[in-house]
């Protein structure tokens, strides 16, 4: 029996991201000096006391038992004071939250609670797998909406609504948006809330990037809108805001509804994050959040640079208003190419590795992701490397050298 034969398997594309991740591997292998702006992956420490936290609770000889499946007490007060302080939303620690493995398991876990075959989703095309992927595992059918809010995005609502049977009953929404760093405000969710109510649909917030925003725009959470918890759950992460993405470690808030649904699914499971990684997280949440305004301030520097370089490099990246990411259009010139081919291409010629679009839905294509995760020398240094590859395309760069004295 082949994999193929599977069920869910059958129901999984090829993963087209790690086509290019492989290829990334194999020249860095070959001992090939790759700058990596292609996976969300963040490169900075987490601050030295929560990794103290971390060390102090994991010598407790008590601290290694399972854990609690939804999160100890103190971790979900810490998130709840956290949307209060950061949000002005209150809410109940008990009923209201729970602690995930990352805002990821967090989508696939609650996909897996409420979906299976004949119900619809909406998601975003362009998208971050998971919003699509973590329901066609669970069963349900996929129907998408652009990714862009603008007034096209709510007559795709409209006529998803009207023409769609059954009817939809979920609605996945990301702002800022990964891939497109779109953003939105909060007249956008107040209208959003009053059509999920209207509709009878669920909406779920992806707010993984609420601190990662910039020139002094703070990303608004849809719990904001009173009401909103009678159709929507929200999930965040500590993976950006405290360069902790590989302790697995988020939330989701809001409706009591859903937050049960998913606590019964998730207690089958898991037993929950490490106890120690739990401690250190409440330690982050409750500690000082200077890091957090340094990281900002890091990023938006890293931003500028890469919009300012690649330009004179021949390359215009419109400049993200939020995210660590860039969704860069390909050059005109070779728009041809395709963002896969682009990207094998741009790693092999330039050694510089970005993301496809088309890994991020059909309506990727295009586009390419590019993340902010090396410092500014070596963005620079990616920025003359792409010069050279436009020039060997024959694309007629600016006279300026890129990059030049950095």
């Amino acid at each position: 029996m082949s994999d193929d034969e599977f069920y869910r398997i059958k129901r999984l594309p090829p993963y087209v991201i790690a086509e290019v991740n492989a290829m990334r591997a194999a020249a860095r292998a070959a001992g090939e000096d790759i700058i990596d702006l292609g996976m969300g992956n963040p490169d900075l420490p987490p601050p030295q006391h929560v990794i103290d936290k971390l060390c102090e609770v994991a010598q407790k000889p008590d601290a290694h038992g399972y854990s609690q499946s939804k999160g100890i007490p103190g971790l979900r007060r810490a998130q709840a004071n956290y949307y209060a302080r950061r949000f002005n939303v209150e809410l109940d620690p008990e009923s209201e939250i729970v602690v995930t493995m990352g805002s990821k398991e967090g989508l696939a876990s609650l996909a897996t609670a409420i979906t299976g075959p004949g119900d619809v989703v909406l998601a975003p095309n362009p998208s971050y797998p998971i919003h699509t992927f973590g329901f066609i595992i669970a069963g349900a059918a996929i129907r998408s909406v652009p990714t862009t809010p603008d007034e096209n995005y709510w007559r795709a609502l409209d006529r998803a609504m009207a023409f769609t049977v059954p009817r939809p009953s979920i609605l996945v929404v990301n702002f800022p948006s990964n891939p497109t760093a779109d953003t939105v405000d909060l007249a956008f969710y107040e209208r959003l809330v009053a059509w999920a109510k209207e509709n009878k649909v669920w909406v779920l917030s992806d707010l993984a990037y609420s601190e990662l925003y910039y020139d002094g725009n703070p990303t608004p959470s849809i719990l904001q809108v009173p009401g909103a918890k009678d159709v929507a759950i929200e999930f965040t992460s500590m993976s950006k805001t405290y360069s902790m993405a590989g302790w697995r470690m988020g939330f989701a808030v809001g409706n009591k509804r859903l937050i049960a649904a998913m606590t019964r699914v998730k207690s089958y499971l898991d037993y929950g994050a490490f106890t120690p990684i739990q401690a250190a997280a409440c330690a982050a949440l409750n500690g000082p959040q200077d890091i957090v305004e340094k990281n900002r301030e890091l990023y938006q520097k890293r931003r500028d640079v890469m919009v300012e370089s690649f330009a004179r490099a021949g390359w215009d990246v419109p400049s993200p208003k939020a995210s660590m990411f860039a969704w860069a259009p390909l050059p005109p010139a070779l728009k041809e190419m395709g963002s896969l081919e682009f990207s094998k291409q741009l790693l092999t010629h330039a050694k510089v590795a970005v993301a496809p679009g088309v890994g991020y839905g059909e309506d990727g294509e295009g586009y390419v992701r590019i993340a902010m995760v090396e410092n500014e020398q070596r963005i620079r240094q990616a920025a003359r490397n792409v010069r050279k590859f436009l020039q060997m395309h024959g694309v007629n760069t600016p006279t300026v050298a890129a990059g030049g004295g950095g």
